[in-house]
C-alpha cells in the first residue's frame, strides 16, 4: 500500500529517540511544521506575545491510524499560529497502538498533547502519573472528542466469502484479521463492537439490557461469539496499522476489522479493484479523545500553544480536515454534501450505554485475567 506500509515504521518505532531529541533541543526548533496555509483560519485563544520565543516545538503522541491526518493538521495549525502570533511552531508526531502510547507517556515520554484512541488510555496517564487532571475530558467540547469513527469490515474485491454482517465472521472457513486489544485502542473498539453486536442480536432490543436474566444469557452467547472470532485470527498485530499491513501487504485473512477511516485509506491507496468496504448493520460509536498533558506542557512552556493546537481541531478547518481523512466530524452539518455522503448511515451504540463506560469495560475485558485473556488462548 503506497506509503501506508512505510509509515508503520515511523516515529512510533523511535519513541526514545524522540524523547532524547526534545531534551537535547530544549523544546526549540529551527524548522516549522510548514506546509500550506490554513486559509486565514483563526487560532482559537492565540495570544502569544511577540516577545515569546520565535520557535517552539510540540510533541503529539497519537494512536496508529492518524499519521496522515495530523500531518495535515500540523501544517494548517502552524500556518494559522504563525499568522496570529508571529511564532513558528513545529509539531512532532509519535504513533503506535494507543495502549502502548499511553504506557510510553506514563514511563516518561514527554508528550505535550496526547490524541489517543480511547478515553481509558488518557485516564491511565492521569491516574498513574498525575500528569493531567482526572476531569481532563471537561477541558474541550464533546468530552474532548473532536471527531468520531466506527468499526467496519474490509474485504477482498468481490467479497468472495460473502461477508455482510457480524454473524458472517464465524461462518465456514472465514479468517479474520484484527489487532491485539491489550495493546491497540482500535482493537479494543473492534472487540467491543463485535460483543455489542452479538448482545443486540441475542436481546432483540437494547431495552432488555436492564433485564438481568436476559442479559446474562446474552452475555454468555456474546462470549462464545467473540471467542470464535479470535479462534479465526491467524496473527495479532500490536496496532491497527499493523493489521492493515497484514491484510493488505501479506494478504492474510478474508476480512479486516478496522477503523472506518483506515478502511477508506486502504481503499484509496489500493483501489476498488483490490478491496471493498462492508459496513455492518450495527457498530460502535468510537470517540477518540485529545488532551493537553498539563504537567509536561507547563514544564516545556508550551501550554498555551498546546491548548490552541487542540482547539484548532474544533474549528471549521479542523473539522474539514477530519472529514477529508475519513473521521466523522462533530459538526457534521458544516460539511459539503460530497463529504457527508461518504459516511454510511449505520446504527451506532455507545460504550457508556452498553458496557457502562471505559473503566468498566477495561476492567472486565482487557485487564490481566479479564475476559480477553480467558478467550484468547493460541494453540487451544
Amino acid at each position: 500500500m503506497k506509503n501506508v506500509h512505510d509509515r508503520v515504521r515511523e516515529l512510533s518505532l523511535g519513541l526514545l529517540l524522540l524523547s532524547g531529541l526534545m531534551v537535547g533541543c530544549g523544546r526549540s526548533s529551527a524548522s516549522s511544521a510548514g506546509g500550506s496555509s490554513a486559509g486565514g483560519t483563526a487560532v482559537s485563544g492565540a495570544s502569544a506575545s511577540r516577545t515569546s520565543p520565535a520557535r517552539i516545538t510540540l510533541l503529539n503522541v497519537s494512536y496508529d491510524p492518524t499519521r496522515e491526518f495530523y500531518q495535515e493538521v500540523n501544517q494548517s495549525f502552524a500556518a494559522a499560529w504563525l499568522g496570529e502570533t508571529g511564532q513558528v511552531v513545529k509539531i512532532d508526531q509519535a504513533h503506535g497502538g494507543s495502549g502502548k502510547q499511553a504506557r510510553a507517556v506514563i514511563d516518561g515520554l514527554e508528550a505535550d498533547v496526547v490524541t489517543l484512541a480511547l478515553a481509558h488510555d488518557i485516564d491511565a496517564i492521569a491516574s498513574k502519573r498525575k500528569l493531567l487532571p482526572a476531569d481532563w475530558q471537561q477541558a474541550l467540547p464533546h468530552n474532548s472528542a473532536p471527531y468520531t469513527s466506527t468499526i467496519v469490515f474490509l474485504v477482498r474485491k468481490g467479497n468472495p466469502k460473502n461477508i455482510r454482517d457480524w454473524s458472517d465472521l464465524v461462518k465456514g472457513d472465514v479468517s479474520v484479521i484484527t489487532a491485539n486489544p491489550k495493546t491497540g485502542g482500535g482493537a479494543r473498539w473492534n472487540y467491543l463492537a463485535a460483543w455489542g453486536a452479538s448482545l443486540k442480536s441475542q436481546l432483540g432490543s437494547w431495552e432488555k439490557l436492564n433485564d438481568p436474566v436476559a442479559r446474562k444469557q446474552a452475555e454468555a452467547k456474546a462470549k462464545q461469539f467473540v471467542t470464535e472470532i479470535y479462534r479465526r485470527v491467524p496473527v495479532l498485530d500490536t496496532a491497527a496499522r499493523g493489521s492493515t499491513n497484514t491484510f493488505v501487504q501479506r494478504e492474510l485473512g478474508d476480512v479486516l476489522l478496522t477503523w472506518e477511516n483506515e478502511a477508506f485509506l486502504a481503499l484509496r491507496e489500493l483501489g476498488h479493484d483490490k478491496v471493498e468496504i462492508v459496513v455492518p448493520s450495527l457498530s460502535i460509536l468510537a470517540e477518540p479523545p485529545v488532551a493537553v498533558v498539563d504537567t509536561i506542557a507547563r514544564k516545556h512552556g508550551t501550554e498555551q500553544v498546546a491548548k490552541a493546537y487542540l482547539r484548532h481541531l474544533y474549528t471549521e478547518e479542523g473539522q474539514r480536515l477530519a472529514a477529508k481523512h475519513f473521521f466523522r466530524p462533530i459538526d457534521f452539518d458544516a460539511l459539503p454534501p460530497s463529504q457527508r455522503e461518504q459516511f454510511a448511515n449505520v446504527e451506532l451504540f455507545s460504550i457508556d450505554a452498553v458496557f457502562g463506560g471505559w473503566s468498566v469495560a477495561q476492567a472486565t475485558h482487557f485487564d490481566d485475567g479479564g475476559v480477553f485473556d480467558q478467550i484468547y488462548q493460541p494453540g487451544k
